[in-house]
């Protein structure tokens, strides 16, 4: 059971709740079929069926942290801080995991070896056209956070019609940028085993797509807490967080487009 007592300390007792192993064996396994599909550009039915999986389970634990917040009324303001400060050791984690792909890419890109053809790309493999799909993506990531941040002014300004404007529109651009990769990746003359070069390339930018893919997830919780009055002018931590991660995504994506697609050609 939910505990709290406001007199004694601020913060409260979650309960008990299965979603965060359901979730870890979701996200797992979502790992394993991402790997699968760069391999062999197969089983992406089954990659997308647990991305919708993974949508459904947030879903339901965003609705259990719902009734904390806005319902039950137990994110005090020292909880609020304390959740801000987790959102950004968890973004500053990211940051490292997608800065070790990019020091693999300058390792690789610097101090090409014989095994490579002492060429980058190695031979055979065609890099992708920078202006072309990844150059449209960007673009659309760039007005994605535009958007995003429109919306969320708008929220803090009492404009909620706006708000839930702008953030439909980030999320059907958020599928708009998915499907766009998805095809860039059908579309590749190499694969994942074909050279160190398809390796990075698909791990670097497959790890970006999937967390686009959960980042428009978590923004359609958002967006149906919005519809449903559930986010307020001076009570929108679960907007916030959002907005923030989505922000570090399009700059990982900026360092992606600019060394791997541009300058790694």
């Amino acid at each position: 059971m939910i505990s709290m007592n406001f007199e004694l300390h601020p913060f409260h007792i979650v309960e008990e709740s299965p979603w965060p192993v359901i979730m870890s064996l979701v996200a797992f396994n979502t790992l394993i079929n991402l790997v699968f599909f760069a391999w062999k550009m197969q089983g992406v039915v089954f990659f997308f069926f647990n991305l919708i999986l993974g949508g459904l389970i947030l879903s339901i634990w965003g609705g259990d942290v719902t009734k904390e917040s806005s319902l039950i009324g137990f994110h005090t303001h020292e909880i609020e801080s304390s959740l801000k400060w987790s959102i950004g050791w968890f973004i500053l984690r990211e940051i490292f995991f997608f800065v070790s792909f990019f020091w693999a890419f300058f390792t690789l890109r610097l101090r090409s070896t014989i095994e490579l053809g002492e060429r980058w790309p190695p031979f055979l493999i065609e890099p992708t056209n920078p202006f072309s799909i990844p150059l449209l993506n960007t673009l659309i990531l760039l007005r994605s956070g535009v958007r995003l941040t429109w919306a969320h002014h708008s929220i803090i300004e009492g404009d909620y019609l706006k708000g839930t404007v702008g953030l439909g529109i980030t999320i059907l651009l958020g599928f708009y940028f998915t499907l766009l990769q998805v095809m860039e990746y059908f579309e590749r003359s190499f694969r994942f085993n074909d050279s160190l070069y398809g390796r990075v390339f698909f791990l670097s930018t497959g790890f970006h797509g999937a967390h686009v893919a959960i980042g428009t997830s978590l923004l359609i919780l958002c967006f149906l807490r919005l519809v449903l009055n559930q986010h307020f002018r001076n009570h929108h931590m679960g907007l916030e967080a959002r907005r923030w991660y989505w922000h570090f995504v399009d700059v990982v994506w900026l360092f992606l487009f600019t060394f791997i697609y541009w300058w790694g050609r």
